[in-house]
């Protein structure tokens, strides 16, 4: 059965406002630290890197738009200009050497132009500044470990927790940090390979057993951030959320020292401190 104009007309309307209430949609749904429903973007970022990362990407994507509409419009252009009925007689012409110069030419200025940006970025992301506070996290099956070594060197467990929000997100003891300090953070795997990743810092690091990676963050916004291990490390590995909750300074040396004496331990590991040498 053929539909109407009239009815085509209202379907491909119905379409484009949904598409536009999608597309503002995930705007309102979006929420700090964590994924949200029908999110298509990346998640609001909370430190520096982050933010770099989504310049980047923002970067790359009207760079790739643009390429993409040149390409197109090459391929109009060919497709009316070149077809059998407007040129009879096709040319026979084997080189131009101005275009041959500018196709080899310009693709290289573009990936310069990419790696230039790139590059900082990688920089940005791998040079550790100097820490406010070093933190150790080490992978478990299936779940967090988390050493303060700047503070009385006391570790405590992070799993998931069944009765906390967001859903296999929440846990029963977070990680928590000040806001706007460099924290530098330790990361190592108890048993197989983990990592440790957190969208809204641009984290992302292995966890190695036997190996100490490191990683930082500096947190521009107080609240809540979750993450999750993106390793496949075994059964459990969908149920092995990273909590950190950043809070100000006052509440921070407020929590440390509740927190050694709720996770006070005998134990005699050694941690490289914030003052310390990297690992």
């Amino acid at each position: 059965m053929r539909m109407s104009k009239g009815r085509v007309g209202r379907h491909l309307l119905g379409l484009a406002v949904a598409g536009l209430t999608l597309a503002t949609g995930s705007a309102a749904f979006a929420e700090l630290g964590q994924p949200a429903p029908w999110e298509w973007t990346l998640q609001q970022s909370g430190s520096p890197v982050m933010d770099n990362i989504v310049w980047f990407h923002n970067f790359l994507f009207v760079l790739i738009t643009l390429i993409t509409l040149f390409v197109l419009a090459l391929l109009v252009v060919v497709v009316i200009k070149f077809n059998a009925k407007a040129n009879p007689v096709p040319s026979r012409t084997t080189h131009n050497t101005l275009i041959e110069v500018a196709w080899t030419l310009v693709p290289v200025l573009i990936l310069v132009g990419i790696s230039v940006p790139s590059f900082r970025l990688l920089f940005l992301e791998l040079d550790v500044p100097k820490a406010d506070l070093t933190i150790k996290a080490t992978g478990k099956q299936w779940y967090w470990s988390y050493a303060y070594p700047d503070n009385g060197k006391f570790e405590f467990d992070s799993l998931m927790a069944q009765d906390k929000q967001p859903r296999l997100l929440g846990v029963d003891n977070e990680m928590v940090v000040p806001v706007n300090k460099v924290i530098r953070v330790q990361v190592t795997g108890a048993d197989v390979i983990h990592a440790f990743a957190l969208p809204a810092f641009g984290v992302k690091i292995d966890a190695i057993p036997g190996r100490l990676n490191e990683t930082w963050f500096k947190a521009t916004k107080t609240g809540m951030f979750y993450g999750q291990c993106s390793e496949l490390c075994g059964k459990d590995h969908a149920f092995m959320p990273i909590a950190i909750r950043v809070v100000e300074d006052k509440e921070f040396a407020s929590w440390v020292e509740t927190a050694k004496k709720k996770y006070a331990s005998g134990g005699t590991s050694t941690y490289a401190s914030a003052a310390g040498p990297t690992q």
